[in-house]
């Protein structure tokens, strides 16, 4: 029974990849951009019946455009059990994106788990291309408080449901997933600091410098972000506790992410 990994060039999918392939599982790895992947990779695309084809189980990014076409090859495919990459911000109401997908993908008759993740420790990498032109990492509301999950913890939770499979106690649960602290994004960046030694000035930006300075294809996504953050100055993320029911530990630290990732501040 082959296992199909979406997102193929993603580190939350190379590293489900190995995870099900270390424990024996025949893996199949699509993206839309299968040669970045490698000489095994097949084709995701708007129809993705044929990535689909006898295939039993699906990790599957979410993605509100694509997902009625999703459904209706994974029926017809045969799939057992789907595991969508989802966000937390599917539970702030029935019209955030992600929460849309829930409802399309949830509609099928195959059994579904849906991973709920908070912000990415990984969205730093973009933080870095700053710092290296810069000396700066300039962001809005760097008092805004999250507690940011690191992209193998995600990996961790997704590959332990998928090798549990359907019938597991799994079928129709969301697990939220955070990191295993809230912190500030001042503070993260001071850790930086203290763990690689990089002299980093943290510029504050206004919501105007910072709509002037994230160029988002989606205005409403940039302002939706801009609102988030803003509520989040002076007020402590919840911890929640999706990565230790699904793989019985605490979450991965940020110094841990850190020095997962020598040399990106260097």
């Amino acid at each position: 029974m082959t296992i199909l990994v979406t997102g193929g060039r993603g580190a939350i999918a190379r590293a489900i990849t190995a995870g099900l392939t270390a424990a024996g599982r025949d893996v199949r790895v699509a993206s839309r951009e299968p040669s970045a992947v490698g000489p095994s990779a097949v084709t995701y695309s708007d129809d993705p019946a044929p990535a689909l084809r006898g295939i039993s189980q699906v990790f599957l990014y979410s993605d509100p455009s694509s997902a009625p076409s999703f459904v209706a090859a994974a029926e017809a495919a045969g799939v057992k059990q789907v595991v969508l990459l989802s966000s937390l911000s599917s539970q702030g109401g029935p019209e955030d994106p992600h929460a849309t997908t829930e409802r399309v993908i949830g509609s099928g008759s195959y059994a579904t788990t849906y991973l709920r993740p908070g912000a990415f420790m990984s969205n730093a990498r973009f933080w870095s291309h700053q710092f290296r032109a810069t000396g700066q990492i300039r962001l809005p509301y760097l008092d805004a408080e999250e507690a940011p999950i690191h992209e193998q913890d995600i990996a961790d939770a997704a590959v332990r449901v998928l090798l549990d499979g359907p019938g597991h106690g799994h079928d129709g649960r969301g697990y939220p997933m955070t990191g295993p602290s809230s912190m500030t994004r001042r503070h993260q960046i001071a850790q930086i600091t203290e763990v690689t030694g990089a002299a980093i000035e943290a510029v504050d930006l206004t919501p105007d410098q910072a709509r002037a300075e994230m160029p988002m294809r989606d205005a409403g996504q940039r302002e939706t972000l801009l609102a988030y953050w803003a509520s989040r100055v002076g007020t402590p993320q919840p911890i929640e506790t999706g990565v230790e029911l699904l793989t019985a530990r605490s979450g991965r630290t940020w110094i841990t992410w850190l020095t997962d990732n020598p040399g990106l501040f260097a």
